[in-house]
């Protein structure tokens, strides 16, 4: 690879450039498959209910069980149990094995998981610009995943068959979720600087954005999500769906309206397709004057419980 010192060869840049994310790729990729990187530190409880749910032998009793052993979590699983989203018989519930009985092991996991990551982009003690990255992620999936949460329930409320496989809590969760490898390449960056060396930020950008799917695939292929929350974070689907919608092509559309609002200029490259029920989905939510917009996104966070 050219020395860093040759960086402002124009001949050179895009060499550079490639030379690091092969650099930053392969230690990901090794350290997560030799279990060295430093997956995202969420609390013990949340790994154990990871591993349990990778188990057939698990029930709502051991999910339960291990969230007694935190009670931050466990009060976040009974809120979100009874929130709008995720509570579809209005039914209230005030204890853990009932909570965890409602919305389902897997479920309960990827709860867990997106509350552990919402935290931890928020208290991590890195740098200032890593701090920065971070809080602006979290900022970023609350806001596509409540925009998927909205696309998805214009698809349910118009009644079709042929939507009966989308969850608005699944889209949720799948957005909180989309860039979860971010932290590990951030958390990369953040050990490179320590060491003394020198990496300008706007390449470490340009490096983040092009490995951060393929590192939120390692992380949420490790932790055992299944190929919804996969696709999503790689904005890539490896075979043709079985249902007229995916949550992929949900996170689409949801991203096309958030370009869209933010006058995004490459919204012209962005393609993404759609029904004609998907069109009047765009159609109605790009419309909605800022206000609204925005508070619809607050509504949808507030329902979740999260």
């Amino acid at each position: 690879m050219n020395h860093l010192s040759f960086y402002w060869l124009p001949e050179n840049n895009d060499l550079l450039i490639k030379g690091i994310e092969s650099e930053f790729a392969q230690l990901i990729e090794q350290s997560i498959s030799t279990g060295k990187i430093s997956l995202p530190p969420i609390p013990e409880v949340v790994l154990r209910i990871q591993k349990l749910c990778t188990q057939d032998s698990t029930s709502v009793t051991d999910v339960a069980d291990s969230l007694l052993e935190d009670p931050g979590l466990a009060a976040i699983v009974i809120r979100v149990a009874n929130s709008v989203i995720f509570n579809r018989r209005n039914i209230t519930c005030t204890d853990l094995v009932t909570a965890v009985s409602r919305l389902g092991i897997l479920r309960v996991r990827d709860i867990v998981t997106a509350q552990a990551i919402e935290q931890l982009k928020h208290s991590v003690n890195m740098s200032s610009q890593c701090n920065r990255i971070l809080i602006e992620s979290a900022a970023n999936s609350r806001e596509l995943a409540a925009t998927m949460v909205m696309v998805a329930r214009g698809f349910k409320e118009s009644g079709d068959v042929r939507y009966r496989n989308i969850e608005t809590d699944k889209a949720l969760l799948a957005g909180l979720l989309a860039d979860i490898g971010l932290f590990c390449i951030v958390n990369e960056y953040y050990y490179y600087l320590e060491r003394g060396n020198y990496l300008d930020e706007n390449i470490a950008l340009q490096i983040f954005n092009s490995q951060c799917a393929q590192a939120s695939k390692l992380v949420l292929s490790n932790w055992g999500f299944d190929d919804d929350f996969i696709e999503v974070s790689m904005n890539h689907a490896d075979a043709n769906s079985d249902y007229d919608v995916s949550y992929l092509d949900i996170a689409r559309m949801a991203n096309h309206i958030l370009m869209f609002r933010r006058k995004d200029d490459l919204i012209d490259e962005h393609k993404v397709e759609f029904d004609v029920t998907g069109a009047d989905i765009l159609y109605k939510l790009s419309n909605l004057s800022d206000m609204e917009f925005d508070s619809q996104i607050n509504d949808v966070i507030s329902a979740s419980g999260l």
